[in-house]
């Protein structure tokens, strides 16, 4: 991907510029973990809780977080994708004409691709247990047709993401989505799932963590955190990365939006109560 020159000077005003909204993304995570997250992370527990107590209204609850995990995405991939090419052409960016995915890891649909995975066998766990409860070996054509079409459904989620990076060949069916409206709904759809994988990778380190205990100790919550930060905050943030990821306050604003985590578990304290 061919690198722009980046402008010295930066105000908060530009946040509102399309270019932009991975900052922004990153400044309203951070936020949220400082502010918002335990609010929500007790309903979530709360949620999670009746749900294995039998509560069907709940169960539902979780059922369609998951699925806003598993559609938001793309979703947003398919309402962004044309005007993020019309804004790379106009700003004379080659990176418009080309077919090929942005390099290195960050990008790499094989990490999604898995991530999808779970989520779609948590999805069909879902499904199966509320058509059929514990019966659901009575049915097993059902249940097999069922995951079968779950991972049909990942890998045509896959393919909707990873084509955002294409520019289209034709104009589309629909002027809509090539308007301004057509990118913020969009850019709604990248915040709500940001949203819920927020939560969840809280819930994920929910419970005290001790101080630190020395260097390798130090070093092995740093490489646990990396990992689970390659599947859960860079491919959220997969869209917004192929445009901003030569900007070196990029960088700077995805550690703040993962400071709170990184200081309650690498520093190690008490954890949410």
């Amino acid at each position: 991907m061919s690198k722009k020159p980046e402008s010295t000077r930066f105000g908060v005003a530009d946040l509102r510029l399309p270019a932009n909204r991975g900052l922004l993304l990153d400044i309203v995570v951070f936020l949220l973990n400082l502010f918002l997250m335990r609010m929500l992370l007790v309903r979530f527990l709360d949620l999670t809780k009746a749900t294995f107590n039998g509560d069907q209204a709940a169960g539902f609850t979780v059922f369609l977080f998951c699925l806003m995990l598993f559609i938001l995405l793309p979703i947003g991939a398919v309402l962004k994708r044309r005007p993020y090419h019309q804004r790379l052409a106009l700003a004379g960016n080659e990176d418009y004409k080309s077919d090929e995915i942005p390099g290195g890891c960050l990008f790499n649909p094989i990490i999604f691709l898995a991530l999808n995975l779970v989520l779609m066998c948590v999805l069909w766990a879902f499904v199966v247990q509320y058509l059929y409860g514990d019966n659901d070996n009575d049915h097993p054509g059902v249940t097999i047709s069922l995951l079968f079409g779950g991972i049909a459904a990942v890998i045509i989620q896959t393919i909707l993401v990873y084509r955002y990076f294409s520019p289209p060949k034709k104009e589309p069916r629909f002027a809509f989505f090539n308007s301004p409206l057509s990118e913020a709904l969009g850019d709604i759809c990248i915040f709500g799932n940001m949203i819920c994988y927020q939560i969840v990778w809280n819930w994920m380190m929910l419970g005290s963590r001790p101080q630190v205990s020395g260097v390798s100790d130090l070093l092995s919550r740093a490489g646990f955190l990396c990992a689970v930060a390659l599947l859960l905050y860079f491919p959220p943030r997969v869209l917004y990365l192929a445009e901003d990821i030569h900007k070196r306050r990029t960088w700077l604003t995805i550690l703040l939006a993962n400071a709170p985590i990184i200081y309650r578990q690498l520093i190690g304290t008490g954890g949410w109560q």
